[in-house]
């Protein structure tokens, strides 16, 4: 597993320095399910750079990834779970806060994840058996804090719609602070900066800060307290697992 790890954070940092080297070229930029749902030609080009890469180092391997329908179901074999860019809007428009993330994932059992910030060069990697850093640095395990001394990180449409009682819960904290990116922003909550995430995001957007965050003391989990089901799109909650109770009795069914 060790050297699966250290192929993986090479592997990932490789991907971001091609991102790097390829941004200031004129690429394309494509409309998905609407308007805001974008990928860009990088966004294809650095993903077939980090699946060409497995393959070649581990054949048998399977693979879930974000762009081209390459959905390999999570809980069969080997699974590489892969966002080429994460925070495509961020990328088209700020050419800053985007991350490369992969998590690697056996018989359905997170093994570690990879989240890279690439503009900031910020390498968070670990979980599982791994100690979780950001770059050199170990990050520490959840430490505790009230509500009212914390911010939360919230998707920007269900925090308007107020989706499930969330904009009820943000008016028991200092506020809310919302980063256009999955990754960057439950990076921020591993880290301490933010006390939870909720937003409505597919399974690579979540796949890699799940494994990270386990090993801290956070969970990842539906609005509803169910585990995410690596298949669809669905509205998630990353989150200290000793704040759960707490932050669900604020929270409204639908």
């Amino acid at each position: 597993m060790d050297a699966k790890f250290d192929f993986a954070k090479l592997l990932v940092y490789k991907a971001g320095q091609f991102i790097k080297s390829e941004m200031q070229n004129t690429f394309d930029v494509e409309e998905k399910s609407r308007f805001d749902d974008l990928v860009t030609s990088l966004d294809k080009k650095t993903q077939k750079l980090l699946i060409q890469e497995i393959i070649q180092h581990y054949p048998d391997d399977n693979i879930l990834a974000e762009e081209d329908d390459v959905r390999s179901p999570i809980a069969q074999g080997n699974v590489w779970v892969l966002d080429p860019i994460d925070g495509t809007v961020n990328f088209i428009v700020q050419k800053d806060n985007f991350a490369v993330m992969l998590a690697y994932y056996e018989e359905g059992v997170g093994q570690f994840g990879i989240i890279y910030d690439v503009m900031a060069d910020i390498l968070y990697s670990g979980g599982g058996h791994f100690d979780v850093y950001a770059n050199d640095k170990k990050i520490v395990p959840f430490q505790e804090c009230p509500l009212e001394r914390c911010l939360l990180g919230v998707n920007s449409a269900m925090y308007a719609e107020n989706d499930c009682g969330i904009a009820h819960l943000a008016s028991e904290t200092l506020g809310v602070r919302i980063y256009g990116g999955a990754g960057i922003s439950m990076a921020k909550v591993m880290q301490g900066k933010l006390l939870a995430y909720f937003s409505y995001i597919q399974p690579w957007d979540y796949a890699a800060a799940k494994i990270m965050g386990e090993t801290l003391g956070f969970t990842l989990l539906t609005l509803d307290g169910e585990e995410p089901n690596y298949s669809t799109r669905q509205k998630v909650m990353f989150l200290p697992k000793s704040k759960l109770n707490l932050i669900q009795s604020y929270l409204t069914k639908k």
